[in-house]
């Protein structure tokens, strides 16, 4: 069976054709930058290792990500289908729907469910709609499947959900935390434990969304992320946590309320301190370049991560491994070194030759280190890729 995997990011499109249930990749491909005139896109077949790669490309949406791709899957030199009919499921990375979790088939009510949400994340559903409409009028007769990204996080306990409002509105309206990169920190819980007993795991995965999980026995036990993809670390263009009455306030000062949501979804976090980019790579150029805002910016960031892990690992009575992913945490040894430096007081210690060397997965704590410090490739697809043909097989659609 032919299942193609789309995980959509705000930022990005990763792409990976797996043939189930032996798992085995056929083509991938990664966009990203998506919105802008210099975006990038690379492509690979697996079966016979020809790549494509563009450095700089106008991607002016999502449909140019997805028409790019398509064109690779089955085109005549670096193709691996004659037709893309003979994908026979696309599942999803989806992030949440109003009245749906879990991995469900991807019906018109389930897309409304999503439309209902979009106040709640707007950037991440929008894109999806886009991209799963696109795909649904390509492959009409196809199942499209979502993996929810609040799943993962059904174990956190109601203390740990629950924010100090009137109880009502958590009756009446769900008003709690539903955490998202579901299926980054499942992967991550089943990858960390692989080679030990490490019952209490804090994750981080850092991208162009942010955010830190607390997993005891393999379940997640807290996250930073809250009711939407508005709050926890600061991310690449979202401000992640600040006090609600910044909102009236600056109502209060003559902006609109478009202005006020346009500078705290698209304007703030990364971006909006640095004055430079919503990309890690360019801040940390110009930070090294004398840059004082960059700089301001790297450090603001690393502090808010530092603060969530030191409240999660008080949360958890102590913590076994620190784990690092996503494109910042897989790939940014300046971030992670910055991370651990100021956690040492925990017990982590760092390899700083393992650390400036690892790109991708490996260990980055010293070999004596009492809290382990891990680099773990994301590989949300092979997550959402084995729920999907789970799905199909429980199913049957």
């Amino acid at each position: 069976m032919y299942v193609l995997i789309s995980n959509v990011g705000s930022t990005s499109l990763k792409f990976k054709l797996y043939r189930m249930p032996q798992e085995e990749v056929l083509c991938e491909a990664r966009v990203e930058r998506i919105g802008s005139q210099d975006g990038i896109y690379r492509y690979k077949n697996d079966m016979n290792g020809q790549e494509r790669s563009l450095p700089s490309v106008p991607l002016g949406s999502y449909v140019d990500g997805i028409s790019m791709f398509l064109e690779d899957m089955c085109g005549a030199e670096r193709g691996v289908l004659t037709s893309v009919n003979e994908v026979e499921a696309v599942g999803f990375k989806t992030v949440v729907s109003k009245g749906f979790n879990g991995t469900v088939l991807l019906t018109d009510e389930v897309m409304q469910g999503m439309r209902d949400y979009l106040f709640i994340a707007p950037v991440h559903n929008s894109a999806y709609i886009s991209a799963i409409d696109q795909f649904r009028s390509i492959l009409p007769d196809t199942p499209m499947i979502g993996v929810f990204e609040t799943s993962f996080h059904s174990t956190v306990p109601l203390e740990n959900r629950l924010y100090s409002l009137p109880y009502e509105w958590y009756e009446k309206y769900g008003l709690a935390k539903n955490g998202y990169h579901g299926a980054s920190f499942a992967y991550v819980s089943q990858e960390a434990r692989r080679d030990g007993d490490f019952p209490r795991i804090i994750g981080c995965h850092l991208g162009g969304s942010c955010s830190i999980c607390a997993i005891k026995d393999g379940k997640s036990y807290d996250t930073s992320f809250g009711f939407s993809l508005q709050t926890g670390v600061p991310h690449a263009n979202r401000c992640g946590d600040t006090d609600p009455y910044t909102v009236p306030f600056l109502l209060d000062q003559g902006m609109s309320l478009k202005e006020v949501m346009e500078g705290l979804e698209k304007r703030g976090g990364m971006l909006g301190i640095s004055g430079v980019s919503n990309d890690l790579r360019e801040i940390q150029e110009a930070a090294e370049a004398g840059n004082e805002r960059a700089q301001l910016a790297i450090n603001v960031f690393v502090t808010a991560i530092v603060r969530y892990i030191g409240a999660f690992y008080a949360e958890l009575g102590g913590l076994d491994k620190l784990v690092f992913t996503g494109g910042i945490g897989e790939n940014s040894a300046t971030v992670r070194g910055m991370v651990c430096e100021r956690l040492s007081h925990m017990g982590v210690e760092l390899d700083r030759e393992a650390n400036m060397r690892t790109r991708g997965s490996g260990y980055i704590s010293s070999p004596d280190s009492p809290v382990k410090v891990q680099v773990i490739a994301a590989n949300e697809e092979l997550g959402i890729a084995r729920e999907t043909y789970r799905h199909l097989k429980e199913t049957g659609k």
